[in-house]
């Protein structure tokens, strides 16, 4: 095979690992990531623009017709997918992981099974797209976080009866949207799910990882886990792109690629570890309230000191303004840490 030939087989963030690749292409994402050492996580979409925080479609029980009117304020007028990776790589991070659709359903990618997206939104655009062109690009490695478990729009999404009070807003009186009783079907949801997976392999190039959310569902219920068919799922993503890996939080069924525990985390693992933070005080989204609290340079060096000792990456979280810019305070300290990992590099165990 030709180098040209390769150039178009081998993803562009995987290039120094090709003799691997071509004989095992999981293996070599899975080298690839053991090495990778820093990511950039983006939590954006309609909670982005009210500024309170990504769950405030079930804390505040707003309405599902109620929580849609959002789009018709979604423009991104200030979403630079360029300005983004070029941010993520003076910070001397390897991969970006964006939020394709989170818990309230609103997607950030054309999609042939929900009109609940982006591109029907005054934005008008693909966002996923935009930033995995720019990733290929620049040859970063792009994760696509997926709600899974947990879903507040799709009638047929696990419900509060069977998979516990969190799995979806406790409307009173009911969502008329829902299915209830014998009219619910896990199944159906599940179907709309894997086909929105299939769309994310199969129209945007190579992706590095499929993030899954939401495992407190099923979790919930460890003797209907099966239900979710998840091992299913695991097994169309990797036949749909080879190279791309799996996880699903601290581990749902114990097959994932990596593992990666939300903040606090204290032992390392026999599969690759990511520990993902974020640079607000809690939340993910964008809080107006936490303007001027933001976590400095000196706190993630800390955060890359605790996962070097854990042999883990670090994903850090930055929310986007409701007009897609990088929160000021977030560029400061991310072009701080850049700076002050080119002058030291990366801490060691």
């Amino acid at each position: 095979m030709s180098s040209s030939e390769l150039s178009q087989v081998i993803p562009t963030y995987l290039r120094d690992f090709e003799e691997i690749y071509l004989s095992n292409p999981r293996q070599a994402s899975i080298d690839w990531f053991r090495n990778a050492r820093f990511g950039l996580f983006i939590h954006y979409g309609l909670y982005s623009i009210v500024g309170t925080h990504e769950w405030m479609q079930l804390r505040d029980c707003i309405p599902v017709q109620e929580y849609e009117k959002l789009m018709t304020q979604f423009d991104a007028s200030k979403f630079d997918a360029d300005a983004i990776t070029d941010l993520a790589l003076e910070s001397q991070m390897k991969y970006v992981n964006i939020t394709t659709r989170h818990h309230d359903g609103f997607c950030l990618f054309e999609t042939q099974f929900s009109d609940f997206n982006s591109v029907n939104s005054p934005a008008q655009r693909d966002l996923v797209g935009e930033m995995a062109r720019e990733c290929a690009r620049k040859g970063l490695g792009l994760f696509l976080y997926y709600s899974h478990g947990r879903d507040w729009r799709h009638p047929h999404a696990p419900n509060n009866e069977d998979w516990g009070a969190r799995a979806r807003p406790d409307y009173d009186p009911p969502e008329l949207s829902y299915m209830y009783g014998e009219n619910h079907n896990l199944d159906i949801y599940l179907e709309f799910v894997t086909n929105q997976i299939t769309e994310l392999l199969s129209n945007y190039g190579p992706i590095a990882g499929i993030w899954l959310d939401g495992i407190a569902v099923p979790l919930s219920r460890p003797d209907k886990l099966h239900l979710f068919k998840t091992d299913e799922l695991y097994k169309r993503i990797h036949e749909l792109q080879k190279h791309t890996l799996v996880s699903y939080k601290q581990q749902l069924l114990g097959t994932e690629d990596f593992c990666t525990p939300e903040r606090e985390w204290d032992r390392p693992m026999p599969i690759p570890l990511e520990i993902n933070t974020t640079m607000q005080p809690r939340v993910w989204g964008y809080c107006r309230a936490d303007d001027g609290k933001h976590r400095d340079s000196v706190y993630v060096q800390d955060w890359l000191r605790d996962a070097a000792k854990l042999r883990a990456n670090l994903l850090l979280n930055t929310g986007p303004l409701g007009d897609g810019s990088i929160h000021p305070e977030d560029v400061t300290t991310l072009r701080k840490i850049g700076s002050w990992l080119r002058e030291n590099g990366f801490p060691t165990a």
